[in-house]
């Protein structure tokens, strides 16, 4: 027998196994790559070298735009505006929660100028910042398509008199210079000693390569000015304010011109990074871009974008400045490191210390100084329904639970169906085109009936008529139940546990990081109260030194392998 009940949980957080994701202690290889959500893999790598180990993670998933727009690949901002500064990426993908589930990187180096980013930002067609036309820049075009090339700006503005030209966009004015501020850039235009400015009002999106004209509805010296939620502000400095006062009175009509080169075509987001790694499949050694011979030379932590042949993206982030855990990587390692993933293009975004790799706002990497802030994140977005990992509970068979919760989240207005298959196949129907409006849904189940694999598999038809699949396979597999270890162990600890079945049983000592200090050979156990008694030796016969250590219990059934560990405090002799 089973039963289900559906209860709303709006605006609580999904949750997430990260155990799915620890790298224990073996020699160098990359981990089983795990589904983070549809269409999007997670995997983690640790190989070692002369300069000594280092650890990398991998996402990898479709292109933006993929399957009718369920999938977006863009830079996202901090905290909205330019000038707001910056977050923990975790803290960007959490505030993003009820508008898509997100995995990302780390994005665009940052120009120390109150945190800008350092080269181009472009969202929904809009540019937002200008290029720096010495580094790389990264663009996404309607297709997905991944562009990495040097990109440069020229500008121009017009009012009552001849084309000015305009230095950039949403950046600081330097010195006889005109710069654009949108509503990107924040609620207010810095402020400038003997800076004139005019407010235009409403301002067309910042698109490229068009005239973008708009009308003079105020005028301002000094700075501080309200930028309008639908307008902009031209800000000038020196002669070029004189100019900009005398051919921009209130009430005339401006002309603004943003001119890139290449022209970018269609691009839909762009941002700043660089170097480049890869082109045409081949690692690049020498890029001539505007970084620091030390930057590109020095091991240290880096992350990267690339495209696979097939067009699926992928997102590498390797961690650094932690000897004896991972080193880090130099410039053209990691282009090697991209080329071996299969990219066929490939840059480099910000490295260092803001080196982060999460996914729904949970660290994969392991930052060397903790999470840092960033100016800007580079995110895989997905809009379709997303469940999380079953709980684990199912797997090692808590007598004391009753019922299990399977999740399911919607970011749109959303038709659901949902079922429950069973290793025998039959489908048990959870729910049957049901309407929700965006939110976090849990399904209580109990009395599963049978052990073995379970799919949870949830399908839903947005308003915007796109239909996306969850399948999520759990194991109810009761096996291993109860493993206790006495608190305090002197020169010898047995573990009990019970057996549901017969099993092939191993225990494994590990410490509190997670390495492994002896693994007892397999033994065939049968059902039923069951101990095992580690002797207190490392795997060479030598005695363990005291302190905590995690009693690991791995049975293996007919039903699959189940896990469960405990702690224990060891003490040498009796």
């Amino acid at each position: 027998m089973w039963a289900v009940t559906s209860v709303g949980v709006m605006g609580r957080r999904l949750a997430f196994v990260s155990a799915a994701f620890a790298i224990a202690a073996a020699p160098a290889r990359a981990a089983a790559p795990v589904t983070l959500m549809p269409g999007v893999t997670f995997q983690q790598g640790l190989q070692f070298t002369l300069h000594g180990p280092v650890a990398y993670d991998v996402v990898t998933g479709p292109p933006s735009g993929y399957d009718g727009g369920l999938y977006a690949l863009a830079p996202v901002t901090a905290r909205g505006p330019l000038s707001a500064g910056g977050a923990p990426l975790t803290q960007i993908e959490a505030s993003l929660g009820s508008q898509a589930t997100v995995v990302g990187i780390n994005g665009d180096f940052t120009s120390g100028k109150g945190g800008l980013p350092a080269g181009i930002l472009m969202q929904g067609g809009a540019l937002e910042h200008t290029p720096q036309p010495l580094r790389s820049a990264i663009g996404i075009d309607q297709a997905g398509g991944l562009h990495v090339d040097r990109v440069s700006f020229a500008g121009t503005w017009r009012g009552t008199g001849q084309r000015r030209p305009l230095a950039g966009v949403n950046q600081p004015a330097g010195r006889n210079q005109v710069v654009l501020l949108t509503p990107a850039y924040g609620a207010t235009a810095p402020v400038v000693a003997g800076s004139a400015e005019v407010v235009l009002e409403p301002f067309p999106a910042a698109a490229t390569a068009v005239d973008l004209q708009a009308t003079v509805t105020a005028v301002g010296t000094g700075g501080g000015e309200t930028i309008p939620p639908d307008g902009a502000i031209l800000q000038a400095t020196g002669t070029a304010a004189t100019a900009l006062q005398a051919e921009a009175p209130v009430g005339r009509p401006v002309t603004v011109r943003l001119i890139l080169s290449p022209a970018w075509a269609g691009m839909v987001s762009a941002l700043g990074g660089g170097p480049v790694l890869v082109r045409s499949g081949r690692p690049i050694f020498r890029s001539g871009e505007d970084f620091s011979t030390d930057l590109l030379a020095d091991r240290g932590p880096r992350a990267a974008v690339g495209q696979l042949a097939d067009g699926r993206v992928v997102l590498v982030t390797v961690d650094g400045g932690e000897p004896g855990y991972s080193v880090g990587m130099t410039g053209f390692e990691l282009a090697q490191v991209m080329v071996r993933f299969g990219a066929v293009t490939a840059c480099a975004v910000q490295s260092g210390a803001a080196v982060t790799a999460a996914f729904d706002g949970r660290l994969l990497n392991r930052p060397s100084s903790g999470e840092q802030p960033i100016g800007e994140a580079l995110l895989l977005e997905y809009f379709g329904v997303y469940a999380p990992p079953a709980p684990v509970p199912l797997v090692n068979g808590d007598p004391g639970a009753t019922s299990e919760s399977l999740q399911y989240k919607l970011v749109r207005p959303s038709t659901v169906t949902a079922d429950l298959i069973g290793p025998d196949g039959e489908v048990r129907v959870v729910e049957s085109a049901v309407a929700h409006p965006p939110g976090t849904y849990s399904n209580s189940v109990s009395d599963f009936g049978a052990e073995g694999v379970w799919h949870w598999v949830v399908t839903a038809t947005d308003d915007l008529h796109r239909v996306s699949t969850v399948d999520r396979t759990f194991r109810v597999d009761s096996t291993l139940r109860g493993l206790v270890a006495p608190p305090l162990a002197r020169g010898r600890a047995t573990v009990r546990f019970t057996l549901g079945r017969v099993a092939q049983v191993v225990l494994r000592i590990e410490t509190t990081g997670g390495v492994t200090v002896r693994t007892l050979p397999a033994v065939e156990l049968q059902a039923g109260a069951r101990r095992l008694t580690w002797d207190g030796t490392l795997a060479g016969g030598a005695p363990a030194p005291g302190g905590t250590y995690f009693a690991h219990v791995f049975a293996t059934s007919a039903v699959g392998t189940s896990d469960l560990r405990t702690s224990f405090v060891f003490r040498v002799g009796p």
